[in-house]
């Protein structure tokens, strides 16, 4: 639904670390969230949201593809 690439986020991953390796210390593993981008399902027309059984996907070059399905709980 929604696609970016790290070259439209605001501050750069580099500009990211440098703000929080200050106040927290950043161990492999670790996902940095910085926000959404432009298309979020909510200002669509009709609304869409995730719901059980979607799979939530991101995907970094060089690193790989980290899935996450969506459970109701």
């Amino acid at each position: 639904m929604q696609h970016a690439t790290t070259d439209d986020l605001l501050f750069s991953i580099p500009q990211l670390i440098h703000y929080l390796t200050p106040v927290t210390e950043l161990v492999p593993g670790d996902v940095i969230v910085s926000g959404t981008t432009g298309g979020v399902g909510c200002y669509r027309d009709p609304p869409v949201f995730m719901k059980d059984g979607d799979i939530i996907e991101i995907e970094l070059d060089k690193i790989g593809v980290l899935r996450n399905p969506v459970v109701n709980e």
